[in-house]
C-alpha cells in the first residue's frame, strides 16, 4: 500500500524530535503528531525546566547536529557530591565524589534549559525537508495492518505510514491502544522543581542531598543558579507547593544550606508526582514505544531523559541497519533487536534507582549507616568510582552510534 511517510512519530517533545531528524537523516520520511500548540516548544522566558544530558547525550546531539548552536548554552558538570541530609541542618559529611577529571574526557554531563532544548529541536525539524510536524493535534485512534499502520487523527485526517512509534510520555496512547500494559507503582514522593540564583558560583558542581522524605537535588546552571529537583512526601509537598514564595525559600533554606550563599528563585514552580511505570513490551509489529513511554523512572540521578535518548539511539541504528539490508522496517523481528538491545538495561537502571530512592529515603538509622559506609567505600576504590561514573555519563556498554557521536 502507497503510504505518506516511511514513519509516523506521535509526541513533539524531546525523544521523538531527536528520533525524528535521527531518522530523517538516513533518507526516510517522518511525520511528527504533537499535541501540543507549536509556539509552546522552546518559549524564550525561562521557567526552570533544566536537563542532565549525559556525556553519551551529547554525543548524540552533535551527531545529528543539534549541539553547536547548543553548547553556549550548556552548563558543564564538573563533578557530583553525594550527601546524606536532614531538614533543618543541609547536608551531612560528604561520602561520595566524582569528579570529571577523572574521566578520559571531562565533563560527566552538561545543565542544558528545555527552552534551549526544545526550541533547537523544533526548528531543525522544521528546517528538515524530510519531516512533516503537525502541531496541536492528536493521534485518536491507529491501526495495524500486514503491511503499514494508520492513524486518526483528531481534525479527521488520516495517515499512514510502515511503522509507528509512541514518543508521547507515560500515559502513551500509542501503547494504550495497542494493547500494552504497564506495571510500576507511586512513592508516595512529589517533586517540587524550581530555578535558584545564588550569591557564589557553583564551579559547575552537582550536589545531591538524600534527606529522610526524599533526595534534594542541586543542579548547575549557567551563571550563578541552579535547578533544584526536591522530592518530598506527597502531603509535605503538598503543603510547601501552596506556599508563596517567600514562606517556600523559608522551608527550602535550611535543607539547601549555604554553601553557595544567600539564595533566591529564577523562575517559576513546578511539583509532580513520583511513579515508577515501565511498559511490559517496548514492541508490536509496525510499532515500538521510546522514552517515558517505554519507561518512567525516579528523577534521583537525572536519568529520564538520557535512557530516553539511549532508545532513539539504538532504534535509529535498527532501523538504519534494516534499512540497509533491504528488510522490513516495521516487522516485528527487526524491532525486536531493539527492544533486546534496551529493555533489560532501562529496566535494570529504572530498579536500581527504585532501591537507592528506598533505601535513602527513610529514617532508619542502620539503613542509614550501612549505607553510608557503602557508598564511603565506594567512594574509596578508584576503579569502582570511575566505573559508577561512567555508568553515569552514558559511556559503559554497548552504545548506539549516535551516542558515541558516529553517524548511522
Amino acid at each position: 500500500m502507497k503510504t505518506e511517510c516511511d514513519i509516523i512519530i506521535v509526541g513533539g517533545g524531546l525523544n521523538g524530535p531527536a528520533l525524528a531528524l535521527a531518522v530523517a537523516g538516513i533518507g526516510l520520511s517522518v511525520t511528527v503528531v504533537d499535541a501540543a500548540p507549536a509556539q509552546a516548544r522552546g518559549e524564550h522566558a525561562f521557567d526552570g525546566r533544566a536537563y542532565a544530558l549525559a556525556a553519551a547525550s551529547k554525543n548524540l546531539l552533535s551527531a545529528i547536529g543539534l549541539w553547536p548552536q547548543l553548547a553556549d548554552k550548556a552548563q558543564p558538570m564538573m563533578g557530583v557530591k553525594a550527601s546524606d541530609g536532614h531538614p533543618g541542618e543541609g547536608a551531612s559529611p560528604l561520602f561520595l565524589h566524582f569528579d570529571a577529571h577523572e574521566l578520559d574526557t571531562p565533563p560527566v554531563g552538561w545543565m542544558l534549559e528545555d527552552r534551549f532544548l526544545s526550541r533547537a529541536l523544533c526548528d531543525a525539524m522544521l528546517a528538515h525537508d524530510n519531516i512533516t510536524l503537525i502541531s496541536d493535534t492528536r493521534v485518536i485512534a491507529q491501526d495495524i495492518e500486514a503491511s503499514h499502520v494508520s492513524v486518526t487523527l483528531s481534525d479527521d485526517r488520516r495517515l499512514t505510514a510502515r511503522m509507528l512509534i509512541g514518543a508521547d510520555g507515560r500515559a502513551s496512547g500509542v501503547g494504550a491502544r495497542a494493547a500494552i500494559k504497564r506495571e510500576g507503582w507511586g512513592y508516595g514522593q512529589t517533586a517540587l522543581v524550581a530555578a535558584i540564583a545564588h550569591e557564589l558560583p557553583h564551579d559547575g558542581i552537582a550536589h545531591q542531598f538524600f534527606m529522610p522524605t526524599g533526595p534534594l537535588a542541586i543542579l548547575p546552571l549557567t551563571g550563578n543558579r541552579s535547578s533544584i529537583v526536591w522530592s518530598e512526601t506527597d502531603n509535605n509537598a503538598h503543603t510547601i507547593a501552596a506556599l508563596d514564595d517567600g514562606d517556600f525559600l523559608g522551608i527550602l533554606r535550611p535543607r539547601f544550606g549555604d554553601f553557595l550563599g544567600q539564595i533566591e528563585l529564577a523562575g517559576p514552580r513546578f511539583s509532580y508526582p513520583l511513579s515508577l511505570t515501565l511498559a511490559t513490551s517496548y514492541v508490536k509489529p509496525r510499532l515500538a514505544l521510546v522514552g517515558d513511554a517505554a519507561h518512567g523512572v525516579h528523577p534521583i540521578a537525572g536519568q529520564g531523559l538520557n535512557l530516553g535518548l539511549r532508545d532513539v539511539g539504538a532504534l535509529a541504528e535498527v532501523i538504519a541497519d534494516a534499512l540497509r539490508r533491504g528488510e522490513d522496517i516495521g516487522a516485528l523481528n527487526v524491532l525486536e533487536r531493539y527492544q533486546g538491545w534496551r529493555r533489560f538495561d532501562a529496566t535494570s537502571l529504572a530498579l536500581g534507582m527504585d532501591t537507592v530512592n528506598t533505601l535513602f529515603s527513610n529514617t532508619n538509622p542502620l539503613l542509614r549507616l550501612g549505607r553510608d559506609l557503602g557508598m564511603g567505600l565506594v567512594n574509596k576504590i578508584g576503579p569502582m568510582r570511575r566505573g559508577l561514573m561512567r555508568q553515569a555519563a552514558g559511556l559503559s556498554g554497548p552504545l548506539p552510534r549516535l551516542m558515541s557521536g558516529k553517524p548511522l
